[in-house]
C-alpha cells in the first residue's frame, strides 16, 4: 500500500509538473496545429462540428477523409472506424452542408462503387492530420494515401501493395453528373453538381484528375450500372474506376486534381498550380506558407496544450471566408458569380455566416490580415452587384439562415479599422439597402423592416420569428452604418438617422425583469414571458443570453438595470443560474441547449455566439477582474487541442478567433469602433508582426494558472489603467507590459475614464 501511495504521488507530481511546465518560442507553429480539435461531434452534441480541413489559408478548395456517407454533413466523425474515399469540398459547416463535392478513393482487388463495400478500416494511430499534409493507412487495402493541397488543386500520393488490381477511384455523387477517361491524357474530367442550395440554375463543379502513369484498364459507372471499357458517361450518379498494375510493394501513384466552378478550360489552367513541384516539395511549399500566416502572432511561454490550442484555433481563424475567384488564362482575377451564375471579373469569397462571424472574426482579419479583409470587402461589393443585396450567409449564393443584418458591421469595421476598399460607396449603398428593406429571403435584408423603421422594433405577434434578437442585432448594426456614415462623411440625415436607430434596445428592456423581452405590435411586452425559454423571440438562446446584445451602448444598458452595480449583480447571476431550459419552440432539446447544460456554467453558453462578448463587459461597469478571471476560466474549460476541444459549433472561426483574441489579451466587443476591451493574457508573451511592418509585443512574465489577474498594466513604459485598448495605436507599434498576480487588483480600471466606449458616453 505505501508502495501504490508513494507511485500515485509521483505520478500526480509528474503530471502536475507538465501542466505546470512552460513552453518557449516555436519556430514552426504548425508543427502544434491539429485539424482533428472538433471532430468527435455528433448531430446531438456539438464538439465543434468540424473536419479535418486539408487547405490553404482562405483556399478555394478544402480536402477531407470522407467516414460519413454521401450528402451526408457529418462527413468526418473521429470515432468512426471506416473512411469512405476523400472528398473535395466546400462545406462550412455539417448544417449547411457541402456543394461541388466529388470523392476520389484507392482499392486493391476490388471494383466496386458501394460506398459500404469499397470503405476501409482505419486508425488514428496510422493518421497524420495537419493544413498542408494528411496521410493515412487504408487496412483493408494496404494502401497509404497522402495528401498536400494548393488554393485550388492537390496533389495525391497513392503506396501500393504489389498487385496488377490497384484502382483508384472518381466518384462525382449525384443530381446530375458527368465524367469522360481520356486515356490517352492520363486524366479523367468530368462535374459534379451537387448542392444544398444557394447556387444558379447553371451550377458546375469542373474537375480534372491526372495521374503519373498510363492506366492498365478503365471501368464507368452510371447510376450503380458498372461497365468495363466505357470511357464517358453523365447520369444522375456517375463515376470511374482506373486501374494500375503495381510491379513492387511500395510502388507509388502520383495524382493531381484540381477543380473550377467557370470551365473544364480553367479546371485545367488551376492544375498548373502544381506545375513544377514533386509531391514532397509541394508539402515543404505549403509548411512554409502556413507558418508565414501563423508566425504573425507569435506565442512564448505556455503550456503545451495552450500553444496547441492556441495554434489550431489560429488556423480555423484563416479557412474561412474561403476563395471563390480563379486566375485566368491571362493572369486576371475572375468568379463564377454563386448569385447570377455569369462568369465575372474581381474577387469573391464565400461560405461564412455574419451571424457568428462579425464579432471576432472579422475583426481579427483586419487587425492581422488586412489584406485578405480588402479582397473581402472588394468581393463583397461583387455580391451586391450581382444579387442586388450583400449576403448574410452566403453558401456559395445568398442562403436563408440565421439573422441580423450584420454585413454592416462586417463593412464597417473593415473601413473604421484602415481597411480602404475602393469600393466603398458601392458598399455604403448596399448596407443602406440592406438595412430598409426586407430581401428575397428571410435572412436577408432586412426581415420586419417595415415595423422596425416604424415601431423601431420588429413585434413579437406579427408572425416573424426571433423577433427581439432581429431588434436588438438591427439596433447594432444601425450603429455600424451610424459610424460608417460618419466616417465617410454623409449627410447628417444619415447620421442623425442611425444613431438614433442604435437606441432602439431600448423598447424591448423589460424594467419588471431586468431583461430583453419580445413586445407586441401595441406596445405591451408578450406574455407569459420565460427568460429561460430558448427561440421563440430569441435565435438560439433565451432572454438570459441576448439581453447582453448591446453592444453599442452598454452604458446605457447598465443605467436601465439600475447602474454599474445592478448590472454586475445580474452579470453575476449568469453564472450562478442553474443550467434550466425551456425547450417547447422546438419541441426537444436543441443541441446548443445540452452544450449549455454540460458545460457547468450556469446559464453562460459559450458554445453558441450571442453570449460569447458577455464576460468581457465587466469592464464598463468598473469590474475588470472579474472579466480576467472568466475569460480565462471559460479558456480553459472550453478549449482543448484534442477532438472535442470545442463547447459548441465552431462557426468559420468565430469561436476560435474568440479564443486566439483572448488569449492574447483583448477583445473587440464593439466591431465598429476603434476599442478592444481587456481581459487577461495568457501566456508570459505574444508578438504580433503587423502587415505594416510594426510589431506589439505582449509581457507578462509573471503569467501563471493561478496569475491570472491583471495587477498593472504599462503601455509603452506607462502606467495604462483603461479597461481598453485603441486599434489606431496598436498599429503604431506598442510594448504592453502586463504584471499579472493571483489576487484581484481592485483599485484598477474602476473610474469612468477607464470604462471602455459606450453610445451614450460618447453623445455625452
Amino acid at each position: 500500500m505505501k508502495f501504490k501511495f508513494l507511485a500515485t504521488l509521483l505520478f500526480s507530481g509528474s503530471v502536475l509538473l507538465a501542466q505546470a511546465q512552460v513552453v518557449d518560442k516555436i519556430e514552426k507553429p504548425i508543427d502544434l496545429v491539429s485539424t482533428l480539435v472538433g471532430t468527435q461531434s455528433t448531430y446531438f452534441l456539438s464538439t465543434g462540428n468540424t473536419y479535418p480541413a486539408i487547405a490553404m489559408p482562405w483556399g478555394m478548395n478544402f480536402w477531407s477523409p470522407q467516414t460519413g456517407k454521401m450528402g451526408d454533413g457529418w462527413m468526418y466523425m473521429y470515432t468512426a472506424e471506416k473512411l469512405r474515399g476523400f472528398k473535395q469540398t466546400h462545406q462550412p459547416s455539417p448544417w449547411m452542408n457541402d456543394y461541388g463535392q466529388f470523392s476520389v478513393m484507392p482499392m486493391v482487388g476490388k471494383k466496386s462503387f458501394d460506398q459500404e463495400e469499397r470503405a476501409s478500416y482505419f486508425s488514428h494511430k496510422a493518421e497524420v492530420a495537419k493544413p498542408h499534409y494528411y496521410s493515412v493507412y487504408l487496412a483493408d487495402y494496404d494502401v497509404k494515401t497522402e495528401i498536400t493541397p494548393t488554393e485550388r488543386a492537390a496533389f495525391f500520393r497513392f503506396t501500393f501493395p504489389k498487385t496488377n488490381d490497384a484502382y483508384v477511384l472518381l466518384d462525382a455523387f449525384d443530381k446530375g453528373s458527368y465524367v469522360e477517361v481520356l486515356p490517352k491524357e492520363q486524366r479523367i474530367i468530368g462535374y459534379s453538381t451537387k448542392n444544398s442550395g444557394g447556387v444558379p440554375d447553371n451550377f458546375k463543379n469542373y474537375f480534372v484528375l491526372e495521374f503519373d502513369r498510363p492506366f492498365a484498364n478503365i471501368a464507368t459507372f452510371a447510376d450503380s450500372v458498372l461497365t468495363d471499357g466505357r470511357y464517358l458517361v453523365k447520369a444522375d450518379h456517375v463515376g470511374a474506376l482506373v486501374g494500375f498494375q503495381i510491379a513492387n510493394a511500395g510502388d507509388q501513384v502520383l495524382m493531381k486534381v484540381a477543380s473550377s466552378f467557370i470551365s473544364k478550360e480553367q479546371a485545367a489552367i488551376n492544375l498548373k498550380e502544381l506545375d513544377g513541384s514533386t509531391f514532397d516539395q509541394r508539402v515543404a511549399t505549403g509548411e512554409e506558407q502556413w507558418n508565414n500566416e501563423l508566425k504573425k502572432i507569435e506565442i512564448e511561454g505556455g503550456s503545451i496544450d495552450d500553444m496547441r490550442t492556441f495554434y489550431s484555433c489560429l488556423y480555423r481563424s484563416l479557412l474561412f471566408p474561403r476563395m471563390f475567384y480563379e486566375i485566368d488564362a491571362n493572369g486576371q482575377v475572375v468568379h463564377y458569380s454563386p448569385y447570377n451564375g455569369k462568369v465575372l471579373p474581381g474577387y469573391m469569397f464565400t461560405d461564412t455566416g455574419f451571424w457568428d462571424t462579425f464579432r471576432s472574426l472579422f475583426p481579427f482579419l483586419n487587425l492581422m490580415y488586412p489584406e485578405i479583409s480588402e479582397k473581402m470587402q472588394d468581393g463583397l461589393a461583387n455580391a451586391y452587384r450581382e444579387s442586388g443585396w450583400l449576403p448574410e450567409w452566403a453558401s456559395p449564393g445568398l442562403r436563408s439562415v440565421m439573422v441580423g443584418n450584420n454585413s454592416a458591421s462586417v463593412v464597417a469595421d473593415a473601413w473604421v479599422k484602415g481597411i480602404r476598399s475602393k469600393d466603398i460607396e458601392t458598399l455604403y449603398e448596399a448596407v443602406i439597402h440592406g438595412a430598409n428593406h426586407a430581401g428575397p429571403l428571410p435572412a436577408v435584408g432586412r426581415a420586419g423592416a417595415s415595423y422596425y423603421t416604424s415601431l423601431g422594433y420588429v413585434p413579437y405577434d406579427v408572425d416573424i420569428n426571433e423577433n427581439a434578437a432581429r431588434t436588438l442585432e438591427y439596433a447594432y448594426d444601425d450603429f455600424a452604418i451610424y459610424q460608417l456614415a460618419k466616417s465617410l462623411n454623409k449627410s447628417t440625415e444619415d447620421i442623425t438617422r442611425y444613431k438614433q436607430r442604435s437606441y432602439n434596445y431600448e423598447k424591448l428592456f423589460d424594467p419588471a425583469t431586468g431583461l430583453m423581452r419580445g413586445k407586441n405590435k401595441d406596445g405591451q411586452f408578450q406574455s407569459p414571458f420565460n427568460p429561460f425559454k430558448w427561440g421563440d423571440a430569441f435565435t438560439e438562446g433565451n432572454s438570459w443570453h441576448y439581453t447582453w446584445s448591446v453592444f453599442q451602448d452598454v452604458e446605457g444598458l447598465a443605467k436601465l438595470m439600475g447602474g454599474h452595480q445592478a448590472m454586475e449583480i445580474k452579470l453575476d447571476s449568469v453564472f450562478s443560474l442553474p443550467p434550466i431550459f425551456d425547450d417547447s419552440y422546438y419541441g426537444f432539446p436543441i443541441h446548443e441547449i445540452r452544450e449549455m447544460q454540460v458545460a457547468n456554467m450556469g446559464q453562460y453558453a459559450h458554445g453558441n455566439q450571442p453570449i460569447q462578448h458577455m464576460i468581457y463587459l465587466y469592464n464598463h461597469v468598473g469590474a475588470p477582474w472579474k472579466a480576467q478571471y472568466w475569460v480565462r476560466e471559460t479558456m480553459k474549460r472550453m478549449y482543448s487541442p484534442n477532438p472535442d476541444g470545442y463547447c459548441g459549433d465552431e462557426d468559420n472561426g468565430q469561436t476560435s478567433a474568440w479564443y486566439v483574441f483572448s488569449a492574447l489579451g483583448f477583445y473587440p466587443v464593439t466591431p465598429a469602433t476603434d476599442e478592444y476591451v481587456l481581459g487577461a493574457p495568457l501566456f508570459k508573451k505574444a508578438t504580433l508582426n503587423l502587415a505594416n511592418g510594426k510589431k506589439v509585443t505582449i509581457n507578462a512574465q509573471n503569467n501563471s494558472v493561478e496569475n491570472r489577474y491583471v495587477h498593472n498594466l504599462k503601455w509603452n513604459g506607462k502606467n495604462h489603467t483603461k479597461n481598453f485598448v485603441k486599434h489606431s495605436e496598436l498599429l503604431k507599434g506598442a510594448t504592453l507590459n502586463f504584471d499579472m498576480r493571483s489576487e484581484p487588483n481592485k483599485n484598477r480600471g474602476v473610474n469612468k475614464a477607464d470604462l471602455p466606449f459606450s453610445l451614450s458616453k460618447d453623445d455625452k
